[in-house]
């Protein structure tokens, strides 16, 4: 059995989203914001969906919100993380 193309977390799509939001391709490079987007996708938990317009459909608004804020939290730590691990590297 193959799992398809289509399946994929959802976390990830918020995570590059607010990446794009903060404009972090213009703070950091491309290996950094990789090593970072691991970091982050580490601390979240897995939502796995195969198609967009299910989590759009079915999410309720509070539970949408309880998942932004865990991004945000995850991301604030793994880019202190990171800017730490990169100064005593």
């Amino acid at each position: 059995m193959k799992i398809s193309d289509d399946i994929h977390n959802y976390y990830e799509k918020l995570v590059l989203q607010h990446f794009a939001l903060f404009k972090f391709d213009d703070k950091y490079d491309e290996d950094f914001i990789a090593d970072l987007t691991c970091v982050v996708l580490n601390q979240l938990p897995t939502r796995y969906i195969r198609h967009e317009v299910d989590m759009a459909f079915y999410l309720p608004a509070s539970e949408r919100f309880e998942m932004e804020s865990k991004v945000q939290k995850a991301i604030s730590k793994a880019v202190e993380f990171m800017k730490m691990h990169r100064a005593t590297s």
